[in-house]
């Protein structure tokens, strides 16, 4: 089946009117990707070579989405919505290429498991001319209901039209299918729009299919992967679905997931082996660990690097361009970002480190900043190798403080340091004897003062 070509046409042109929003339905995201994109990439595992996105609300902002993350897909515009085989059809020119298979998908149902797809094709491969995906949901009430005879698919029922004995069919179809491509134009331009809607439905193609003898069958996906969504109800639902897979995934890949069900994944988090997961934390996009690393608790990371055997947390925040090297600690209440924090070196609490390099073995003190952004500007800060840098200092970029250099605590560096020399940056301390007794002793008289004339005032 390897050498069969495969176009998948990906209906995304609803408006999605019950998720109440201005976005386009399908690009609301599973995971921190569009769920269309998540179809996209089903049907590329399923060995799709061609892609055709069927769009219609939302055109303009559906192909620079598109552009993103299917920048091969071609598009194709249903200006009016006048059936499920009218979108196909609107794709009539990539049909029309002459390949081996056709996959219909929807744009919602991001879900949707490449082996189901897999099998739709094999199917194809065997020789029937038109394969539909179906489903058995814990109530079938509402579904079309598949009504085969003989191992043969003869009809796709709507509920309305069933009779009692065919509603107790709990076989249902999931809208998706795959049809021969050497017959997907010819069924598709068979079909009618004699309903009381006046719409083209792909469904009919079964019977007639049928009615020109050739093979219709059925094959079956789990009922979470034809999940299709239409609120944000059913968004959440397949977020919590899609959450637990990759969960799953990664225990079984050697990852520690102390609470999994805390634990939130991005659609391309990579986490290797031995790495342990402490409660409530969160990964963003673009997020890869490697083994042995520790995240505690309450941690937040987007866009990050970390190498192996770093400790991260609890409540760090890692933002996008932190790159921690082998064993590089980043304790609780620090933020990093667009900076490498060298092998061994520490940031443990309380700082904020952006744009900028922590040398291999530097220590980096509570309540330290790189004072990074002028308002207009960003600017660098370099920290050499085995410097350490004072509890409470700022250091104003662009500055550079070399290696084994020495930071006195709650210093302001505006000035670059030499290797291994020590810097203070802060007002000399000045001590009066007795005057803190006397502060004290008149800002008590003043308070009572003020009290006093609160209460005359009543």
């Amino acid at each position: 089946m390897s050498q069969r070509s495969c176009l998948s046409v990906i209906l995304a042109a609803g408006e999605g009117t019950r998720m109440k929003s201005a976005q386009p339905k399908v690009l609301h995201q599973i995971a921190g990707l569009p769920m269309v994109a998540h179809v996209v990439k089903a049907a590329e595992a399923a060995g799709a070579s061609g892609l055709a996105l069927v769009i219609g609300h939302g055109a303009d902002e559906m192909r620079k989405a598109a552009a993103r993350f299917a920048p091969k897909a071609e598009t194709f515009e249903q200006e009016k919505r006048l059936g499920t085989a009218h979108a196909v059809i609107a794709a009539r020119a990539a049909i029309s290429r002459g390949y081996d298979d056709v996959l219909v998908m929807f744009g919602d149902t991001p879900l949707i498991d490449a082996d189901a797809l897999t099998v739709a094709r094999r199917r194809l491969a065997e020789g029937a001319a038109v394969v539909v995906i179906g489903f058995r949901p814990p109530n079938p009430a509402g579904y079309g209901r598949l009504i085969e005879r003989d191992g043969k698919l003869t009809a796709i029922r709507e509920e309305k039209d069933c009779s009692e004995e065919e509603k107790k069919i709990g076989f249902c179809n999931a809208g998706m299918m795959a049809v021969a491509g050497a017959h997907a134009l010819k069924l598709l331009d068979a079909v009618g729009n004699e309903n009381a809607k006046g719409e083209y439905y792909l469904t009919d193609i079964v019977e007639i299919a049928s009615a020109q003898n050739l093979d219709v069958v059925a094959t079956e996906a789990s009922f979470e992967s034809a999940l299709g969504i239409n609120n944000r109800a059913e968004l959440a639902q397949a977020e919590a679905i899609w959450q637990q897979r990759r969960r799953h995934d990664a225990m079984l890949s050697g990852v520690t997931l102390i609470a999994p069900e805390t634990v939130f994944f991005s659609h391309d988090t990579e986490i290797g082996a031995d790495t342990i997961v402490e409660p409530n934390v969160w990964f963003g996009p673009g997020v890869r660990i490697a083994s042995g690393a520790k995240i505690h608790a309450f941690s937040h990371i987007e866009g990050a690097t970390i190498a192996s055997n770093c400790d991260v947390g609890p409540f760090a925040r890692l933002r996008p361009g932190a790159d921690l090297r082998n064993k590089a600690k980043v304790g609780n209440f620090c933020e990093v970002k667009q900076a490498v924090i060298e092998d061994g070196a520490k940031v443990n609490h309380l700082t904020y480190i952006g744009d900028a390099r922590v040398g291999a073995g530097a220590n980096i003190g509570a309540g330290t900043i790189t004072c990074n952004y002028d308002g207009y500007s960003k600017f660098f800060t370099d920290i050499g190798e085995g410097a350490f840098i004072g509890s409470n200092s700022s250091l104003v970029a662009p500055v550079t403080i070399g290696n084994g250099g020495y930071i006195a605590s709650g210093s302001v560096i505006t000035e670059s340091v030499p290797d291994d020399a020590l810097a203070f940056g802060r007002a000399r301390q000045k001590t009066i004897p007795g005057k803190g007794k006397e502060l004290r002793e008149r800002f008590a008289s003043a308070a009572a003062a003020k009290k006093k004339a609160a209460g005359a005032d009543h």
